[in-house]
């Protein structure tokens, strides 16, 4: 009977000791904020309070893979994806032991900026903000599509693409884009007028089933203007205005239910100065329509840049048809006439090597064209159809030798860039082979020169070059052969000038080889 009496007095004993134990790890942590909403990228301050030990230190973690981090000191840094997060904090006494914060991670307040560049003669640009560049090379009647900022203050500039160095040529400015807005930057005027148009919107296409537009006048030579935004085939003496507008004044927005649309400028009395035909606008769509400078051919003073969120299309007035003109590059053929859509007489006449039309101009449509001997309908020695696009200018060229004579189409762009020479250099020979082209400052030795453009097949071209105003030698070489010169022209290049040089054989396909000169090199 003692015995029991003490065995369960030693039981009793270790019970309780080992209560006493639990006691003295009663671990117990909190965090404090519990719960916190933040913006994307932004930080909280963590505090982890840590009772039932001696020993306060605590770790941190997050919970959710790719959910931001946190520091030793409980300094938590949101991610970019807003989302809900959890930091935990773990004793380090007891790793059973935790706590955990749950953290809101709220999107940024957005600004949409879109820069587009409408100045008839300033060259590409690029635009910075905050000093660094984010879109590079913008060309005239090119948007940089919608770039979406966090709100607030920025330095914006845009910076031209000049080949002596690059130039600011608008700002800085300092914006700031407020929340829930989009802004429109636009580049106007001529480069030596260059100036900044903002255009900010906060409103949003309300019915998907329409098209919601806006229109801006952007082009400064053109006269305050009338726009008739109308049924294709209404007559404007019946219509109803959307407005008139001045240079940087703007129109709208308005909402039209989708379909079939034309869109006419007229001058203040009544005089038709655009007419785009019909124009198809889609539902859902949140349109920019700015009148820009027409830099091309046609007489109308504008065309109209339709801006679609990252999208840009140029509509040029419906009649204003397609420029051609036809280069005698076959050097052993005889002189050709050129027939077209098979009439029975020759549109062009006695065409000889190496010799080219003035530009004609013609409605937009696919053309055949027949070229024989001058004097003759048949046989043709190039039968080809070529579609001819409204508002463009092309090159047609008779290319190659006689038994195996071909059409080469150019797209012509004689846009004038006042800060640079805009140069054309076409691969036109057939005794060349493939060349190297170096284009060197006038009178400098081509040795040990890398050439501007290398191993260029027959039928290429260079696009067109930015080249500072000055005089060049353009030397043309066999592919790795830079001591046998083929063809050595010294041209003088203005600002402001367009050039288009084609390389060509000599007469029946003899040396020396020399160039056809076009546009500013034309004789």
């Amino acid at each position: 009977m003692k015995i029991r009496f003490i065995l369960g007095l030693l039981m009793a004993t270790l019970f309780l000791a080992s209560c006493g134990g639990d006691d003295d790890k009663n671990v117990r942590v909190s965090v404090t904020p519990e719960a916190a909403t933040i913006k994307v990228g932004a930080s909280q301050t963590l505090t982890a309070n840590v009772t039932g030990t001696s020993k306060t230190t605590v770790t941190w973690s997050v919970d959710e893979a790719n959910g931001g981090a946190v520091t030793a000191a409980g300094v938590y840094t949101a991610p970019a994806t807003a989302g809900t997060y959890h930091v935990r904090a773990t004793s380090t006494e007891d790793k059973k032991k935790s706590a955990v914060a749950t953290i809101m991670v709220a999107a940024l307040d957005t600004a949409m900026v879109r820069v587009f560049h409408a100045s008839p003669d300033a060259p590409k640009v690029n635009l910075l903000v905050d000093d660094a560049a984010v879109k590079s090379g913008l060309d005239f009647s090119e948007s940089t599509g919608n770039l979406t900022l966090p709100a607030g203050n920025y330095k914006i500039a845009v910076e031209g693409v000049i080949p002596s160095g690059n130039q600011v040529v608008i700002g800085p400015v300092n914006l700031d884009l407020a929340a829930n807005t989009d802004y429109d930057v636009i580049a106007v005027n001529t480069v030596g007028k260059i100036e900044p148009l903002v255009l900010s919107d906060t409103g949003k296409l309300s019915d998907s089933s329409k098209v919601r537009v806006r229109v801006a006048h952007l082009a400064a030579g053109a006269p305050e203007v009338i726009v008739f935004v109308t049924a294709p085939d209404a007559d404007l003496a019946g219509a109803t205005a959307l407005g008139s507008f001045s240079f940087k004044g703007s129109l709208g927005p308005v909402e039209v239910p989708a379909g079939n649309y034309r869109i006419r400028v007229t001058l203040v009395n009544n005089t038709v100065v655009f007419d785009s035909g019909t124009v198809a606008l889609a539902a859902g769509k949140d349109l920019l329509v700015g009148a820009i400078p027409n830099v091309g051919n046609g007489e109308s003073p504008i065309r109209l840049a339709v801006l679609d969120g990252d999208t840009t299309a140029i509509i040029a007035d419906k009649s204003i048809g397609a420029d051609l003109r036809v280069v005698h590059d076959s050097a052993n053929a005889p002189a050709v006439d050129v027939i077209v859509n098979n009439a029975m007489s020759a549109a062009i006449a006695n065409l000889a090597f190496p010799m080219f039309t003035d530009y004609v101009n013609l409605p937009a449509a696919t053309y055949n064209f027949k070229v024989t001997a001058a004097g003759t309908l048949t046989p043709a020695v190039i039968d080809a159809n070529v579609p001819l696009a409204n508002g463009s200018q092309y090159s047609l060229l008779a290319v190659g030798a006689l038994q195996s004579i071909e059409p080469l189409l150019l797209t012509d762009n004689n846009r004038s860039v006042a800060t640079e020479a805009k140069v054309r250099l076409v691969h036109g020979s057939t005794l060349a082979g493939n060349v190297d082209i170096y284009v060197l400052a006038s009178g400098v030795s081509i040795a040990n020169k890398t050439p501007a453009f290398a191993n260029i097949p027959f039928k290429a071209n260079t696009g067109y070059v930015s080249l500072a105003a000055g005089k060049y030698d353009v030397i043309i070489t066999p592919a790795g052969q830079p001591s046998i010169v083929a063809i050595k022209a010294t041209l003088d290049f203005m600002a402001g000038g367009v050039y288009t040089a084609v390389a060509r054989d000599g007469v029946n396909l003899t040396t020396p080889l020399s160039v056809i000169g076009l546009d500013g090199l034309a004789d």
